[in-house]
């Protein structure tokens, strides 16, 4: 009969994270895919020869980084990709000052005009779509800046989306957090109702250059909105 190596109501970081990686070896050896379940914990803590105590660790630390979803009474399932984990280590390193606004957009920046090109060369007929139609939402939201900028943001995430390349939609996705401390900010400095409209108006052209695949334009008119973006940033003394 095997001994667990810890006993029940101990956990070791070590051996935790050790189990972490065999959970992880176990989801990759046997190809499941997001949605697939998961053994239970007893099942996976006599596979990996470690206590319940240990799994059920794991298990949580897994769940944090959205690897696998867990709920009161039923079998864990793998995740889907989840850009939140990276979110929040962004958010905390802009509070730490070891990042400032004006660099995250500048990250943004590079990520996103290429996100804009990819998409107008790679959408489908849906995704081109829904970004357009997101864009003349956001004109009906002018007066509305919550629902505003939930709609700017998931603008921005649908491009990265519809670039064909999965990993830019969660690094574009992990701005989230970040892009909703300082999006009401932004908005406040644009004083006047022309410059919210001209805002608008600058997404809709970035829309309509993905939905007629002009690459080149959708590239050009990002730029023009990210440049505006860190330039009202600046000005309400965002840095």
């Amino acid at each position: 009969m095997k001994k667990p190596i810890l006993q029940e109501g101990s956990a070791d970081q070590g051996l935790v994270e050790q189990t972490i990686g065999g959970i992880r070896n176990f989801i990759r050896e046997n190809q499941l895919l997001p949605g697939s379940l998961m053994p239970s914990e007893t099942a996976m803590a006599a596979h990996l020869d470690v206590s319940r105590t240990v799994t059920r660790e794991a298990f949580r630390a897994l769940a944090t980084l959205g690897i696998i979803e867990v709920s009161t009474g039923r079998r864990a399932r793998v995740g889907a990709p989840d850009a939140a984990p990276l979110s929040t280590i962004i958010d905390h390193t802009v509070d730490m000052k070891e990042l400032s606004i004006q660099q995250v957009l500048d990250v943004r920046r590079t990520l996103e005009l290429r996100t804009a090109k990819l998409a107008a060369l790679r959408r489908s007929e849906q995704q081109a779509r829904e970004i357009l139609e997101v864009s003349y939402r956001m004109m009906e939201a002018i007066d509305d800046p919550e629902t505003l900028m939930e709609l700017d943001i998931g603008f921005h995430e649908l491009i990265a989306q519809s670039s064909g390349n999965s990993l830019y939609g969660i690094l574009v996705g992990s701005f989230r957090v970040i892009t909703k401390r300082t999006w009401l900010i932004g908005w406040k400095s644009r004083a006047t109702i022309e410059n919210r409209k001209g805002n608008i108006l600058c997404h809709q052209r970035l829309a309509e250059a993905i939905m007629t695949q002009d690459a080149s334009l959708a590239e050009e008119t990002m730029t023009e909105h990210f440049d505006s973006a860190s330039s009202v940033l600046l000005s309400a003394g965002i840095s």
